[in-house]
């Protein structure tokens, strides 16, 4: 999958650069794309990342080809990322990333994060309308919890769990949260596969994945996809990139089987 926030935040490039991504990403047989509502400047920007991805489709005439996935239950007060699960907000953040995704049905909707003020069990609720309206197909969580997946299961069926996870983040897999979703059949999204702005540099930097990438003939951004690829079928990582060179890069890791022994290296690395 294309995480696609980083075409909309602060430091995006220009609009044909990120529609290039996009395309990029399309032939390089991607077909998943991840986005959000908030994937944008502030509050005055909200939708920004949804418009240029369906500019982009319709350009390269792809609009009915590609998963879109959005997520609603976040504001972008002066740039700031704040919590909004209020049912109200959902309704008509959801509206608004149909007219801007220009779908009649938003095929994975996920809920942003859980709002502590409003609870999970309303928020949810108000999906579960939108879905019975046919506004949205599938329902997907994010920043969740195994509770709250496992209660969220209790009321409808959940197809997505999106939740930081990387080498040197890998919580997860230590809670069982990953084998769950296994279990259960719902695909596991990891955000920041790579690390994300906060540890680029450390997984580029890191003697394990310089040998590994040396060894294999790829990148340490390669090496790290590849080892989520191959903890799980159900497993679907959404890298980030704001270059065509970080797209095809990454589309690559597809490609690569690690050896056991290197993908219990991985494993065995501290978290940071």
């Amino acid at each position: 999958g294309l995480g696609a926030m980083l075409l909309s935040i602060a430091g995006r490039p220009d609009e044909n650069q990120a529609f290039e991504v996009i395309e990029a990403f399309i032939d390089c047989g991607g077909d998943f794309i991840d986005t959000a509502n908030v994937y944008c400047l502030d509050n005055s920007d909200l939708g920004h990342n949804e418009c240029l991805i369906h500019r982009a489709l319709e350009r390269i005439g792809m609009s009915d080809q590609a998963i879109v996935a959005t997520k609603g239950g976040l504001t972008r007060p002066e740039g700031r990322w704040e919590v909004d699960g209020r049912p109200e907000w959902l309704r008509t953040s959801c509206e608004k990333s149909l007219k801007d995704l220009h779908a009649e049905v938003i095929e994975l909707y996920q809920l942003h994060a859980v709002d502590p003020r409003v609870g999970l069990a309303r928020s949810l609720e108000e999906l579960l309308r939108l879905k019975e309206k046919d506004k949205i197909r599938h329902i997907g969580l994010s920043n969740v919890t195994k509770e709250q997946i496992q209660y969220a299961l209790s009321q409808t069926e959940i197809a997505s769990v999106q939740n930081r996870c990387n080498p040197f983040h890998k919580a997860d897999f230590h809670s069982g949260l990953v084998d769950f979703c296994a279990r259960q059949g719902i695909s596991y999204i990891p955000y920041s596969p790579v690390g994300g702005r906060s540890c680029h540099v450390r997984l580029t930097n890191h003697p394990l994945f310089q040998a590994l990438a040396q060894k294999y003939g790829a990148s340490p951004f390669c090496i790290a996809l590849a080892w989520l690829l191959q903890k799980g079928e159900h497993i679907l990582p959404i890298p980030g990139a704001s270059r065509v060179a970080s797209v095809r890069d990454n589309m690559g890791a597809a490609a690569i089987t690690l050896e056991s022994e290197d993908i219990a290296e991985i494993d065995a690395l501290p978290d940071q």
